[in-house]
């Protein structure tokens, strides 16, 4: 049975749309773990424990994560802070400002579920760069990779 990967998929503008979907195809062409790519309303604790990994993207807002990602945690911390310790994940965040607050309030829910960066949480901010596609690709591909491999 292969491999999971949950990607909470907070994609509301064109251009981070772009971003997951550059994510989704690079997880899915270049490992063979299955995606399961859920906005983070649709996304449940039970979808988080079922899977190895999880992919989260997210917008910045108001110098904080977008509200339906912290929803997503709202809801489902309770149910994953003793059950999901150990978990591999990867982060992606599409700021206009900086990202700092962002970053650091996800940074605050990782180490509380003790969940494991497989690489530094990805900040793609200021004016829009074609360039970030390739970063998100990398982010994703190497998480994949890293999950199909047992990590």
């Amino acid at each position: 049975m292969p491999r999971q990967i949950l990607f909470l998929d907070h994609a509301p503008s064109p251009n981070t749309r772009r971003l997951a979907d550059a994510a989704a195809a690079a997880m899915e062409a270049g490992s063979d773990v299955k995606v399961i790519r859920n906005p983070p309303l649709e996304a449940s604790a039970e979808d988080a424990l079922k899977a190895d990994g999880i992919l989260i993207s997210t917008t910045e807002n108001i110098g904080y994560m977008a509200g339906l990602t912290k929803d997503f945690f709202d809801r489902a911390y309770p149910a994953l802070l003793d059950n999901s310790g150990g978990k591999a994940c990867a982060i992606y965040i599409r700021a206009g400002l900086d990202g700092t607050g962002t970053k650091r309030a996800l940074e605050g829910i990782l180490s509380g579920l003790n969940w494991r960066l497989m690489n530094p949480i990805l900040i793609c901010h200021g004016a829009w760069d074609d360039g970030f596609i390739e970063e998100v690709e990398t982010l994703a591909l190497t998480l994949a990779l890293r999950v199909e491999m047992g990590a």
